[in-house]
């Protein structure tokens, strides 16, 4: 990285989420539990899905992709901050910074994608069940996950090489518990009005894309339910997409409050940021398991064969 006529910042300080040692140790005990709960809740999803042949369906399958994605978004951020609450040094390095900002953009970005192609597959299975099966084929189901991965993909790399082309002067205080892209941009003595942007068409176009295809998708269903005459029909199909729905409305509103909230540290930002980053993915397989009838019952299966 190029710090041309400028002091050599090599590491950054992220203040976290408190600098009182004894809510230091609150927090850790805290979020340890949390990630904990999360790492067990989605390895718990993985594993019921594989080894549960009742669930070797295409819904199952996205599913199964959410979970990993939720293991490795809690992952990028939860470790480290859980090292700074116990660390006097809560630094980071510059590279390291990167890393994590590219991963954050990564593993979000393809949420966003997998979400709608979940969506995508719910319009399918309600509103065109003859043909769900053609639909919904092995070979198209593993061209979404591909893709949703290369589209996550393809819009980090942008974001995070003209990311890599910034100098860093003084500043090297971050007032956050992680490194965010728009938080790196105040630190930068560079020219940031390209990077931000580029981050500012990327994260709108990616999420925009996305929400208007779930919700396009959630239109046509909504149709299709209310058609249904009998109410155990209605609430049957409604019942198949209720899960989906709360994933979508947890994850949509606390990264739309996340990405417009102005970036201060301040302590609503850093709640909505805990809530997008921390909680979701946590909350998202006890909503699909505790919602779901097909998944409570293999969950009940898989555990009577290891227990």
């Amino acid at each position: 990285m190029a710090l041309r006529n400028h002091s050599a910042i090599t590491e950054f300080i992220l203040l976290g989420l408190s600098a009182d040692p004894k809510i230091q140790a609150l927090l850790f005990v805290f979020f340890l539990g949390i990630y904990l709960l999360t790492m067990l809740g989605n390895l718990m999803m993985l594993l019921v899905i594989r080894t549960d042949s009742h669930l070797h369906t295409p819904m199952y399958f996205f599913l199964s992709q959410l979970s990993f994605i939720d293991l490795c978004f809690s992952s990028v951020t939860v470790p480290k901050m859980l090292e700074n609450f116990l660390s006097r040094k809560k630094t980071i390095s510059v590279r390291g910074c990167l890393a994590q900002i590219f991963f954050v953009f990564i593993t979000g970005g393809t949420e966003a994608c997998f979400l709608s192609v979940m969506a995508y597959d719910r319009y399918a299975a309600i509103c065109h069940p003859l043909l769900y099966g053609q639909m919904m084929s092995n070979q198209w189901c593993v061209q979404l996950v591909c893709g949703s991965w290369g589209l996550g993909f393809l819009d980090t790399l942008v974001n995070v090489l003209l990311a890599m082309k910034m100098d860093f002067c003084d500043s090297y205080i971050i007032p956050h518990y992680s490194c965010e892209l728009p938080s790196v941009f105040l630190l930068s003595c560079s020219d940031v009005s390209t990077n931000f942007l580029v981050m500012l068409c990327s994260t709108i176009a990616h999420g925009l894309i996305t929400f208007l295809l779930i919700f396009f998708s959630y239109v046509c269903i909504i149709f299709t339910i209310l058609s249904i005459t009998s109410i155990s029909g209605r609430s049957k199909a409604f019942s198949t997409c209720s899960s989906h729905l709360t994933a979508v409305i947890f994850f949509y509103g606390s990264a739309f409050l996340c990405d417009f909230m102005p970036t201060s540290g301040s302590p609503l930002e850093l709640i909505f940021s805990v809530q997008y980053s921390v909680i979701t993915p946590m909350l998202n397989p006890l909503i699909y398991s505790l919602k779901n009838k097909e998944v409570k019952a293999a969950v009940r299966r898989t555990l009577g064969k290891y227990l």
